[in-house]
Parts: structure tokens; sequence; C-alpha cells
């Protein structure tokens, strides 16, 4: 139980650090206003009267008008020379945005989970204790279950109301096109892509079985192969449905970007290589042109191979942390390149003939700082549920930050944790605290004979290698779409 206390003053220092310091310091508010964006003011009906020489109203005898400002509509110029101006983002322009406080929270919250699983694993490299409760995965399910329901709730919106019928329509194609694609993934051999489905249901089922006979029930397995498939094919599925747009946005973002960023060569290196960085992480599952080449083909003038099996792991899972942070590096950049889009809509107005009302002209500029926080979500989500569940497939899986497994003989923990259950149950009827924990402690390890190593290995490693491919495939999608665009 050692491990078990620690973990537990590790959490009340963070969550005391959650309440004492956040109301002073938040990451997520430093992104937004303290990085240098810029955004953009739309014009004033003053300005675009002066523009348009459109006279002004007269006063009217017996019309009051609200602190001096006129609601009147009015129709201006598409084509009228208008120059917007700008301001740096401050606290007070983004406490009122949408889905501020929804960013804010997850943002702030993923960073001290990070925290705390960065010092529950620091502790346990020095004192590993077999068996005990890691907090730290309580962690990373509520990250992943944030992320999740945000997703959602965006996602959401494009069911409501007629105006987004291609948005609906788009989130439902894809999310049958990922479902197909998914079913697919989930009969390729593991020879092909270690995921370890196959094997993580073997062990399973094994499991399950074994302990329903000890239970006194007889059953051959709780379920078959192709319904669980069936139900994994579906939250893929959903799971691309929800990333669609995120992928286009960031899509949209990365071209932005690079038109604005054209004289800054680094820069646009790095962006260029975080951009696809992605698709190396969905070719380091695909076995015969990552583990087999690394781990299994001697090069000539070598005497074995560049690494072993437990090295390839723990670069596979440092991988998807560099490439997560470089990812998340790069967030002023891009941001600034979705605020820019206030400009480049107006430029575009510009070459179009007619008019346009005042109300409508200054919602087209203002909507795009209305919506900075959504699209804020809409990067940072999907990098969020990618890095946690690597984690959990780390910790879960048995796996390593060192290149040595850590999967231990679960056999005779399993077996020693049904030995005491029966022992600590029947020693007394009256139950202390410290009783109660031990036997849901020892309860729990006996759970723990049906959820084996292999069994998180498989979900895990399916749920890391397909956030990172419908990230990839959306980011794709969206640069397929963007020149498609352009040349048409």
């Amino acid at each position: 139980m050692a491990l078990l206390g620690v973990q537990l003053v590790i959490t009340l220092v963070i969550v005391s650090l959650i309440q004492k310091i956040n109301p002073h310091f938040s990451f997520a508010r430093w992104v937004l206003c303290s990085t240098g964006l810029i955004r953009y003011l739309y014009p004033t009906n003053a300005e675009l009267k002066s523009l348009a020489n459109i006279p002004k109203d007269k006063p009217r005898k017996g019309k009051h008008m609200e602190n001096g400002k006129s609601h009147a509509t009015f129709h201006v110029p598409r084509n009228l020379d208008i120059t917007l101006e700008n301001a740096q983002v401050s606290k007070l322009d983004i406490v009122h945005l949408k889905y501020f406080s929804d960013f804010q929270w997850l943002l702030d919250f993923a960073i001290y989970a990070s925290i705390t699983y960065a010092l529950t694993e620091i502790y346990y490299y020095f004192y590993s204790i077999e068996g005990e409760i890691n907090l730290s995965m309580l962690w990373c399910v509520l990250v992943i279950g944030f992320s999740f329901k945000t997703l959602i709730v965006l996602w959401v919106q494009y069911f409501k109301g007629d105006e987004n019928v291609g948005e609906r329509s788009t989130c439902i194609v894809m999310g049958f096109v990922y479902l197909l694609i998914a079913m697919a993934v989930l009969i390729v051999d593991d020879k092909i892509l270690e995921i370890g489905l196959d094997k993580a249901y073997t062990s399973f089922n094994q499991s399950a079985t074994k302990f329903l006979g000890e239970q006194g029930l007889s059953s051959t397995g709780p379920a078959s192969k192709i319904v669980l498939k069936f139900f994994l094919a579906v939250w893929c599925g959903l799971l691309g449905s929800l990333l669609t747009f995120p992928g286009l946005r960031m899509a949209q973002m990365h071209k932005d970007a690079l038109r604005y960023y054209k004289d800054r060569y680094i820069l646009l290196l790095l962006a260029n290589i975080s951009f696809a960085s992605p698709l190396l992480l969905v070719c380091l599952w695909i076995k015969p042109i990552s583990r087999d080449y690394l781990t299994v083909r001697v090069f000539t003038g070598t005497s074995g191979p560049l690494m072993t099996s437990d090295a390839f792991d723990s670069m596979r899972l440092i991988a998807i942390i560099v490439v997560v942070l470089l990812k998340l590096s790069f967030m002023p950049m891009y941001f600034q390149s979705y605020l820019n889009l206030a400009e480049q809509r107006l430029e575009k107005q510009k070459k179009e003939s007619g008019r346009i009302t005042n109300v409508d002209l200054q919602k087209k500029i203002a909507a795009v700082f209305y919506y900075l926080c959504v699209v804020t979500i809409q990067f940072v989500a999907p990098l969020l549920m990618c890095l946690f569940f690597s984690f959990m497939y780390k910790t879960l899986g048995g796996y390593s930050w060192n290149g040595f497994s850590n999967v231990s003989d679960e056999c005779s923990i399993d077996e020693s944790h049904s030995a005491v259950i029966d022992d600590k149950i029947t020693e007394s009827s009256e139950k202390t605290i410290t009783q109660t924990a031990e036997e849901f402690h020892l309860a729990l390890g006996s759970l723990k004979q049906i959820f084996t190593t292999e069994v998180f290995r498989g979900l895990f490693g399916l749920a890391t290698w397909w956030t990172c491919f419908t990230i990839f495939a959306t980011n794709a999608l969206g640069m397929f779409c963007q020149s498609y665009l352009t040349a048409a």
C-alpha cells in the first residue's frame, strides 16, 4: 500500500495547486493572451458610412438613441476599400468567448494530469511495487473523458438547426467511412498491423472463463470476437466523425500558416514536419516497415539488429510524446493564422460585386474572433486524447521508458490475491477503514485476472493507433480539399 499512499499525497498536492494557482495563472489563458495573438476589429457604422459616402442620420425629435448608438441597418458596396484595425488579444476579450471555459479547463487539467502522471512514473521507477493501484490512470481517464465530451458538444451543434446541413452530412458520411475503414483494419493480421487485438481477445476469453468457473458459473466466454470487434469498429467510426472537422480546420490553418510565414524557412520546415508526423506514428505500428526493419533485420557491418523489441516499444511511446509536444508548440502560429481569416474574408469580399448590409459585414469579421476557442478546442482535444491514450497504453500495457519490459508474472500475483481474499473476509465481521481498503484492493486484484496486460495492450494499442491514424487521415483530407478548392 506504500505506492498508493504516495499517489494519494501527490494527488492532494496537485489538487491544492489547482485551487491556488489556477485562479491566478492559467496556461490556456497565457496561450491566448501572452503569445502576441492579434485580432482584427470590425469597422463601426460611422466608419462604414464615411467610406461609403452615406450621410449621417439626423436625430429626430422624440427619438432617443441608447448611449448614443444607432441601430439602423444600411447597405454598403462589397468592394468597399476597408482597412481593418487590429489589437492584441487581452484577458478581457477572451472571457466572453464561446467555450472559453471549456478550453481553459481542458488544457489546464491536462497539464496537471501530466504532472501527476510524471511524478507517479518517477516514483514507480525508483520504488517499483507490484500489484498497487496506479491512480494516475484515473487522471488520464478524466482527461480523455473531458476531451471526448467537449468534442461531442461541438459535434452536436452540427445537428441543430437548418443552417448546418452540409456539416451534418459530412459528419454522418465520414462516420460511416471510418466505420468501414475500422472494420477493414480489425481483420488485418497482427503480423502486419501489430495492434494486438487477437492476443487481447484470447487472453480476455480465457481469463474470463476461468474467473466465471471459480465463481461456479459455466461459460465458454463472454462474447464472440466478431461482436467485440464490431463494437470497437463503431467506436472508431464515432471517433473518426468527431475528429473530422478538427482535422479539416487543422489543415486550413496549416495552409494559411505556410502563406503568412513564407519567409521563415526554419519555422516552415518544422511546421511541415509537425504536420506530417502522425503518418510516422501510424507507420510505427505496421510491422513489416517498422519493427521487422529495426528489430529483426541485420544490416551490413553490424553484428545485430539496430534495436531490441523492448527498446522499439519505448521508442514508439516517446515518439508520440515528441510529436504531440511539437504540435502543441505551434499553437500560437496556427491560432494567429486562424485570426487572419478576418482580413482574408474581407479581401475576398472586395473582389465581389453587389452590396452588403453593415450588420452582415460586421458579423463576418467579428465571428472569426468569436469562435476562436472553438478552434482551440478542435486543435488541442485530439492531441490530448492521443497523448493520454499512449500514457495508459504504456502503464497498463506493461511497457517502460528505458527499453526494458515491465511485464511481470501475473499468474502468481493473481493466485496470491485469490488466496488472500478468502482469509481476509473471514477474519472478522467488524471492518476497520484499513481492512475495507485492503479488501477493495484485493477485489481489484481479482479483477486483474480478467483484464490482463495483453487485454490492455490490445485495447489501448487500438485506441492510440486509431487516434493517430484519424488525425493523419483528416489532416490529409483537409489538405486535399484545400488544394481542390484552390485549383477550382
